[in-house]
């Protein structure tokens, strides 16, 4: 067989046989470059009996995962319980009363998580902030836990009038010392980013460990105003990040006409259904809405429990023309009388350049 030349003979440097042979027409780089792009769906799925009891023992013949319609062939599957890595995000713009009622379950809160989980603390109101970095130590979690301790929460709608309010002095319902009508009074307006939270949480998640179940954490009374961020690019980047988010929704939203309520939006007040869409989109579960001590504690380990001890499929799905294209699933359970919970789709992670 004749000699294979790349370039002319002479128009490069020969290679250094000591060192092997070397890429001759641009010698800084390697001599092969191999690359191999691949996509693997991963779906943590909770299986429920008729009574909300999880199911065990299940097998991959008894599962069938659909993408966009297709059945996929699984490549993988373990019941095997996972380590969490968690982001806890707290409302500290909710009631006072409820406030303080969530900050004596931080025990509990504590007590959720195995020695191999990792968590970080966040808190919103107007605004976000990271309150401790991601941790698996429970007593760095617990001092910072403890530190909210002294954090007030919202006390009451606010007093623009009567001998509380923020004017001076007033004399048969007018200002003393003018002769003009009564300043009028008008309440700052309050921000409950609930969005720029979850999105703050989920950024900071995503370069966390592969091998972590990620979870979002958010104890809050469902409110949301005011936030940069929208619903739908803070879904994105949940759906495309394979994050979870879990919820206990306490005060006003834990009524029982919560969810009567969630369906209408009063104008100016924000929306206060987003948190259960968020809940249901990422793990098809639905959020934990409590009033009594006792039961937020309980909310805790149920979560936490739940999202450690899932079904966990795999599966290469087939290339799309449109990489960037939302994929929906279908998880189908072949016994009967159980109920499955599982992330509504997925969208693929941009390919690194």
């Amino acid at each position: 067989m004749p000699p294979v030349q790349t370039v002319p003979p002479g128009s490069v440097p020969p290679g250094d046989s000591e060192t092997g042979p070397k890429n001759q027409v641009n010698p800084t780089e390697p001599l092969y470059k191999l690359r191999v792009q691949t996509n693997f769906v991963q779906i943590p799925v909770l299986v429920k009996d008729g009574q909300g009891r999880r199911v065990y023992g299940l097998n991959p013949q008894d599962f069938t995962v659909n993408e966009n319609g297709k059945p996929q062939t699984l490549t993988y599957f373990t019941s095997d319980p996972f380590a969490l890595s968690v982001a806890i995000v707290l409302d500290i713009g909710m009631a006072d009363v409820a406030f303080q009622k969530v900050n004596e379950t931080y025990s509990s809160l504590v007590g959720a998580f195995s020695p191999y989980d990792e968590v970080a603390l966040y808190t919103y109101s107007s605004i976000v902030s990271q309150a401790a970095d991601f941790t698996a130590r429970t007593d760095k979690l617990t001092a910072s836990l403890d530190e909210m301790k002294l954090v007030r929460g919202r006390n009451g709608p606010p007093v623009l009038g009567g001998p509380l309010g923020p004017q001076g002095p007033m004399i048969n319902g007018m200002p003393v010392g003018t002769s003009g009508p009564p300043p009028v009074m008008t309440p700052a307006k309050e921000s409950h980013v609930l969005n720029d939270a979850i999105l703050r949480a989920a950024l900071d998640l995503s370069k966390r460990p592969r091998q972590l179940r990620k979870v979002i954490f958010v104890i809050s009374d469902g409110r949301e105003y005011g936030s940069r961020a929208s619903y739908s690019q803070v879904l994105k980047v949940l759906e495309t990040r394979d994050i979870q988010v879990q919820a206990v929704v306490v005060d006003s939203g834990a009524l029982p006409v919560y969810k009567q309520i969630e369906r209408f939006r009063i104008k100016g007040q924000g929306y206060s259904d987003i948190l259960p869409k968020y809940v249901y989109a990422t793990c098809g579960g639905q959020v934990h809405s409590e009033l009594s001590r006792n039961a937020i504690g309980d909310a805790y380990a149920a979560i936490t429990s739940e999202a450690r001890n899932q079904y966990t499929l795999g599966y290469n799905p087939a290339p799309t023309p449109d990489s960037s294209a939302y994929r929906s699933i279908e998880v189908i359970v072949h016994k009967r009388g159980l109920k499955v919970s599982a992330k509504d789709g997925y969208y693929r992670i941009p390919a690194a350049r």
